[in-house]
């Protein structure tokens, strides 16, 4: 018996380029594949046009939720939510904050300095901050500033 296969697409423009997603999930895999609890296997061709050039990639998943609980719709959905995420939070704490050059690597110390990381991403976007680097910029020539916002004023 052939799975269950299902396909979903979006589209969108900006920032100079296009971008079509296209993801088929399927059940048929799942009693080949030699993982706990999985529900559906998919693919994701992401083709992105950028300054007249194409360029195409091919993600590979599984997961555990079942065709009733996500369908090829939700999972494109989640999949785009997911670099969202990755683009939110990791990419600031990498760039902006610096923490991919941080030489800290031993004891608690690398748990503390990205809890404090966290903490003062939160603080900024508790502001509205849409631009954490010009915010940093801001309360560094600024120090007063920064204080006022630890102590909660403003």
């Amino acid at each position: 018996m052939h799975g269950e296969r299902q396909s979903a697409s979006s589209s969108n423009k900006g920032h100079g380029r296009s971008e079509k997603r296209v993801l088929i999930s399927s059940t048929a895999l799942n009693s080949f594949l030699d993982w706990p609890y999985v529900a559906q296997a998919f693919k994701l061709t992401r083709t992105r046009i950028v300054h007249g050039r194409q360029h195409t990639e091919n993600f590979y998943g599984i997961t555990s939720l079942r065709r009733d609980q996500a369908t090829a719709g939700d999972l494109l959905r989640l999949t785009r939510e997911h670099w969202g995420i990755e683009n939110r939070v990791f990419y600031v704490r990498d760039v902006s904050l610096g923490e991919d050059h941080c030489r800290v690597r031993t004891g608690t110390a690398p748990h503390v300095l990205s809890y404090m990381r966290n903490a003062a991403l939160n603080l900024l976007r508790s502001r509205a901050c849409t631009n954490v680097a010009a915010a940093l910029r801001r309360f560094c020539a600024h120090p007063a500033e920064a204080l006022a916002l630890l102590k909660g004023e403003n």
